[in-house]
């Protein structure tokens, strides 16, 4: 990898490390029970893991186009061939109609070979992917910023979470927890795991405690003790759910009344094997939870991370940050041109 493989904590919030307290490599699913962590092996270098996450997508793509070009001349019918096949890459229609106009346009009726059509496919998926790649900026006027997390059941909110608070810790931040999600006592005692490993405070209710007064309640104390960074996990719904969609407004709106800002950065958490239905989740989460950022989660062994591109072409909405793994390190900033050369196999 090349010398932008820098810190992930300096290069995904914009700053450099100013401290590296000690980090537990294991991590916990989002319905996972609690166990003790362990001792990871080992990890190869971001972009091995990057490139391995995407192997299932990469090969889907590659696998496909060296089927179809061996060193012959372009034709229309091979054309349609490869537009079926980035369309079933989840890589979406513009996407795909772009990627198949700069072949026609330059290539048509000469020969080509499968290596061409991969860097015209990782410019294209670059080309898409630049503009959205940006780092998630951590506003010092703000005492605390506060990240709303937000996303449908399963995506791994939670997790995210902890990662997001170690990551932040490690900057030297102060950092705290808001247990938004009050129907799972599973993701508050997780929450609470990851509040001991970082030290960070974690602000909990009862089960079935009402998440907007508990937000609001961790909004007013982090304030009184100059956090920096509050994290707000928010339980998961479904986005055709209206009452549930309607509670996430509240927390909106209740954090408000505090902060006519706030809150500050909301982050949707996207499931990669979730394919085209994660369209419609930036949709309404958009539109509901006022998103401001992608983080998108479970990229390795999935066939669908396409789909980051097709979003990225629809919404441009900002991608800080992608997962291929369950430790801290695999979740990294998001880098358009490292993802366009894994998903091309270059």
């Amino acid at each position: 990898m090349s010398g932008k493989s820098q810190s992930a904590f300096g290069r995904l919030w914009g700053g450099k490390r100013t401290s590296e307290p000690a980090q537990e490599e294991t991590t916990l699913p989002e319905d996972a029970a609690v166990e003790p962590a362990e001792q990871a092996p080992a990890k190869k270098g971001w972009f091995s893991r990057l490139k391995q996450g995407l192997g299932k997508t990469s090969a889907k793509l590659t696998d496909g186009i060296t089927g179809l070009f061996t060193k012959r001349k372009l034709e229309a019918a091979t054309l349609d061939d490869l537009e079926d096949l980035l369309i079933e890459a989840d890589l979406g229609v513009a996407t795909a109609e772009k990627i198949i106009a700069t072949l026609r346009k330059g290539r048509f009726d000469k020969d080509i070979g499968a290596d061409d059509v991969r860097d015209v496919l990782k410019s294209e998926v670059e080309r898409v992917l630049a503009p959205v790649a940006k780092p998630l900026v951590i506003d010092g006027t703000h005492k605390p910023h506060v990240i709303l997390m937000v996303g449908v059941n399963g995506t791994g909110k939670t997790t995210t979470t902890g990662k997001l608070a170690a990551q932040f810790r490690a900057e030297g931040k102060k950092v705290m927890l808001a247990a938004g999600d009050t129907f799972r006592a599973a993701a508050v005692e997780q929450l609470r795991i990851w509040g001991e490993r970082t030290g960070a405070a974690v602000v909990a209710g009862a089960t079935g405690a009402d998440a907007a007064g508990l937000v609001y309640d961790a909004f007013s104390r982090a304030r009184e003790e100059g956090v920096d960074v509050l994290l707000v996990d928010t339980a998961g719904r479904l986005q055709n759910k209206e009452g549930l969609m309607e509670e996430l407004a509240k927390i909106v709106r209740v954090l408000r009344k505090l902060d006519t800002r706030a809150p500050h950065s909301v982050l949707l958490v996207l499931d990669a094997t979730t394919g085209q239905n994660a369209l419609s989740q930036v949709e309404v989460f958009g539109d509901r939870a006022g998103v401001t950022g992608l983080v998108m989660t479970k990229l390795d062994g999935t066939a669908r991370g396409g789909i980051l591109v097709a979003i990225s072409a629809k919404y441009g909405i900002p991608v800080h940050a992608i997962g291929v793994g369950e430790s801290v390190e695999d979740l990294q900033p998001f880098d358009a041109d490292e993802f366009a050369q894994a998903i091309a196999g270059s």
